[in-house]
């Protein structure tokens, strides 16, 4: 199924290139609305910057990782997403009686595709991360040097290892990471 590519995709553009005026322009147009529905919901000012602040992360990753094209209107779905987020937050803080109070219309299908997406994507990347911090200091290194520079003989280079040995250290560690992110729970609960 081909979707058009929303004219809001210039926010997720605007988020690669750290264009501050478009940024600031997301705050402006967006925020308010987002901040309104935290204060009612049980949280205050910081709680919904912080929210902000993790959902615009979130987007930047997937745009970075998996050239994210936005289909719908930029409001609604970075809206929802910091809705979800919220409400997984108040989940975690145990605050389960919260009345939640709706103020928005209908959600298409579309921008509750792109949310979920968002909210996946989201997921996949904290287990790599967390995996990722499981690994020995020396793993780590090598395979953060492997994601900036693509090419095995500059890798060498930079760490000062021969050639056969940085690849054969980055499939040990590759396989390493596989590993740990496969026999984790949250791997089969995204799998379900």
């Amino acid at each position: 199924m081909d979707h058009k590519t929303h004219e809001d995709h210039i926010y997720i553009e605007a988020l690669l290139k750290n264009d501050s005026r478009v940024l600031s322009k997301i705050y402006m147009n967006f925020s308010h609305k987002i901040v309104s529905f935290i204060k009612k919901n049980s949280g205050n000012a910081d709680d919904a910057q912080d929210i902000i602040q993790e959902t615009l992360v979130t987007i930047y990753h997937q745009a970075k990782e998996k050239n994210f094209i936005l289909t719908c209107p930029f409001d609604a779905y970075f809206f929802l997403l910091c809705k979800r987020k919220w409400l997984n937050e108040l989940k975690k803080r145990g605050n389960n009686r919260v009345t939640i109070v709706e103020d928005i219309t209908s959600i298409t299908e579309e921008q509750n595709q792109q949310v979920e997406e968002t909210e996946l994507f989201e997921k996949k990347y904290q287990l790599f991360e967390s995996k990722f911090k499981e690994l020995g200091k020396k793993c780590q290194e090598l395979l953060k040097v492997t994601f900036k520079i693509k090419s095995m003989e500059e890798v060498a280079k930079f760490l000062g290892v021969s050639y056969g040995y940085a690849r054969k250290k980055k499939s040990q560690c590759m396989g390493k990471l596989t590993q740990l992110v496969k026999s984790s729970n949250e791997y089969h609960h995204l799998k379900a």
